[in-house]
């Protein structure tokens, strides 16, 4: 295909088009998607036939009660939300920044262990300046952060420190040291730390856990006699057990305060706890962005105990 049939058929396309196609994409469903787009049913079909046609591909084929891309449509589909992004973004650099009407919809990644002290404090922080603000958490999928964020299906993620690409952007939130949790006051130093049996949590079905990472660098190793998902629950075996548990101090203060257990200072040094929120680079000047990003960075000092830097 010559640039000039290229460009002929880019002109015969309906920009409003990939409109639907990046909220049916994002809802796997005809009927949710036609609900957000404020459209019937049917002219959220007529769109999608269009642009089937245009484009020779089904891009979404029936799934249960929803929807499933075709893999052209996965394809195509980051690109789109991230164009759309950069669009928003140009417009709203064009007019002053008002948060009571520029942040309608917010919608922040973390895991489910942060989300119970750090969410409902975020959510408060926003609505004394935006009282009808829509504030959606969802998953962390660290593989698709930056394409998350790039099209604007989230606006920030916060995860412990990670290694990033030139893409994205963080800024410390808060830091955090690590103790030991056990269901009875002890005398604990490295020998005995290293021989006894130990709880651990990750979210992951297999792997080293960030400590154990961390003890294996420095030459040694634990012995793991339960692997958890969940603090709360790792709590909750330490209290009717000998094993050890190693977690933030702050977050353990937290859950292990009604159980009874006792947090013991940690007998190894190992690097403070950081948490990071992340953001596209693109979103770096972005009004809106920045002004999200100042509202949840501001509950650094107080939220976890550490302080909040500049970002980098």
């Amino acid at each position: 295909m010559n640039g000039v049939h290229d460009s002929s058929a880019l002109s015969q396309l309906d920009l409003n088009l990939f409109r639907v196609f990046a909220v049916i994409h994002r809802e796997r469903s005809l009927t949710r998607a036609a609900q957000v787009l404020f459209l019937s049913q049917s002219a959220v079909s007529h769109a999608l036939a269009r642009l089937r046609e245009q484009l020779s591909d089904p891009l979404f084929v029936r799934d249960g009660r929803g929807v499933a891309p075709t893999p052209l449509a996965e394809r195509l589909a980051p690109e789109i939300q991230e164009a759309f992004a950069l669009l928003q973004g140009a417009v709203r650099r064009t007019r002053h920044f008002e948060p009571a009407r520029d942040v309608a919809q917010v919608t922040v990644a973390m895991n489910d262990e942060l989300e119970p002290s750090l969410l409902p404090r975020f959510v408060a922080h926003l609505r004394a300046s935006v009282p009808q603000v829509r504030v959606a958490s969802v998953r962390l999928d660290r593989p698709r952060l930056t394409t998350d964020l790039a099209s604007g299906r989230i606006d920030l993620a916060v995860d412990v420190a990670q290694p990033t690409g030139a893409d994205l952007r963080h800024a410390l939130l808060s830091g955090d040291t690590f103790c030991v949790v056990s269901a009875r006051r002890r005398r604990l130093d490295v020998a005995g730390y290293l021989v006894a049996r130990h709880v651990t949590v990750s979210s992951r079905r297999t792997g080293l856990a960030v400590e154990d990472l961390v003890l294996s660098r420095l030459g040694h190793q634990r012995e793991i006699a339960v692997r958890c998902q969940h603090y709360e629950a790792a709590c909750r075996i330490v209290a009717e057990s000998d094993l050890l548990l190693t977690m933030p101090r702050r977050h353990a203060e937290a859950l292990n305060a009604p159980l009874g257990n006792r947090l013991l200072p940690m007998p190894l040094a190992l690097p403070p706890v950081e948490m990071h929120v992340y953001w596209h680079r693109q979103a770096d000047a972005d009004p809106r962005s920045l002004w999200l990003r100042t509202q949840l960075l501001s509950l650094g000092g107080t939220l976890l105990g550490g302080e909040p830097t500049a970002s980098r």
